[in-house]
């Protein structure tokens, strides 16, 4: 997380799931998002409604710390369309953080439709 932005910090959670997250800030200061779900366009039929699921179904393991989110393992492509309502709330799983865990950092996109999905069996 204090590497450089646009890189990926990965990070296992409770032992057993890894966790990805895009790195926003200069190098040295602790700041990323967590990537909590994806809308897959295809080749993914598993769920990715969560973080390790998604690390699991896209098969993202801690050898992926550090990497380019603009590279050839990993990337984040613009969004299709920007026809959509982003929603905030407060923070899950992390009551232990007192009054920040009541702050509105958590984002989504309100009412975002199901696509049906696609590619391969894993």
């Amino acid at each position: 997380m204090y590497g450089p932005p646009g890189r990926a910090y990965v990070y296992l959670i409770y032992g057993l799931h890894n966790c990805l997250n895009a790195v926003t800030e200069p190098e040295g200061f602790p700041a990323a998002v967590l990537v909590r779900a994806l809308d897959p366009l295809e080749n993914v039929v598993e769920r990715v409604d969560g973080p390790g699921r998604l690390c699991r179904a896209l098969e993202i393991d801690r050898s992926l710390n550090g990497a380019r989110l603009d590279g050839p393992q990993l990337w984040v492509e613009p969004a299709a369309s920007r026809d959509f309502e982003l929603a905030a709330g407060r923070r899950i799983g992390v009551a232990y953080a007192g009054e920040w865990a009541e702050r509105p950092w958590r984002f989504w996109i309100r009412a975002a439709p199901r696509r049906p999905r696609t590619g391969r069996p894993r």
